[in-house]
């Protein structure tokens, strides 16, 4: 799960992805490899976005598991990462993932900002799906630039050729955004498809209000897989 900027709804579309995995009896985890902006607890740094989606989920796992790299200040991950005196690898990302994912029948994996936000000193987060080889979602917040936003996003995914592009959901961030219609039909040219969804803009952000918008047949269709059966 990617965006075309930090802020757009990545974990409101995530969240309730995981919910309705959950509502359909799968064993589903919502992960969240590296965080910027987190509070102090007794148990340790959480971040709010970590913890919905650990809540979202039906296998139980670890703060740590759901959320290996937590940094305190909302900054660029690899920023807060250097502040911290961490090194971040995605062969170790990478280990995590094969760890985290044990128990589960499908992952959903919300990134940090953007598809290229900077991971470490030469590469960047998408290194760790591109190496996964997992298929990608990418919320659009509506708002004016996005047209721009989302095709480069799609070019970026593409040009690894490593990534299938599952499809994207449109998420209302911005009310006041002028030709909603005129903007979604643009998207579909340049993304290549119809939205999976499309979420208002929403009062309640929690993964039951998300998962309501969320639960259509296109979306269902792409990104639900089949149930497991035997063994």
């Amino acid at each position: 799960m990617t965006g075309t900027d930090t802020g757009v709804g990545k974990t409101v579309v995530a969240a309730g992805l995981v919910h309705l995995l959950a509502q359909q009896g799968r064993r589903v985890v919502g992960l969240k490899p590296v965080a910027s902006g987190a509070q102090s607890t007794p148990g340790g740094l959480r971040n709010e976005d970590a913890l919905a989606l650990a809540a979202a989920g039906s296998v139980p796992l670890a703060y740590g598991m759901t959320n290996p790299l937590c940094f305190e200040p909302a900054i660029a991950p690899h920023l807060a990462a250097r502040d911290a005196g961490t090194a971040i690898s995605v062969d170790a990302l990478e280990r995590w993932y094969a760890s985290a994912t044990t128990g589960a029948e499908i992952a959903i994996v919300e990134g940090a900002g953007g598809w290229r936000v900077p991971l470490h000193p030469a590469g960047f987060l998408s290194e760790l799906p591109e190496r996964l080889g997992l298929g990608v979602i990418l919320v659009v917040g509506l708002r004016l630039g996005c047209l721009n936003h989302a095709r480069l996003t799609l070019e970026a995914i593409a040009a690894s050729g490593r990534c299938p592009f599952v499809g994207w959901v449109g998420n209302r961030i911005d009310a006041g955004f002028a030709r909603i219609d005129d903007n979604l039909e643009s998207l579909q040219m340049l993304l290549g498809a119809p939205p999976l969804a499309v979420l208002p803009t929403l009062e309640d952000t929690g993964a039951v209000s998300a998962a309501g918008w969320l639960d259509r047949p296109l979306l269902r269709q792409a990104v639900f897989p089949p149930a497991v059966t035997g063994g």
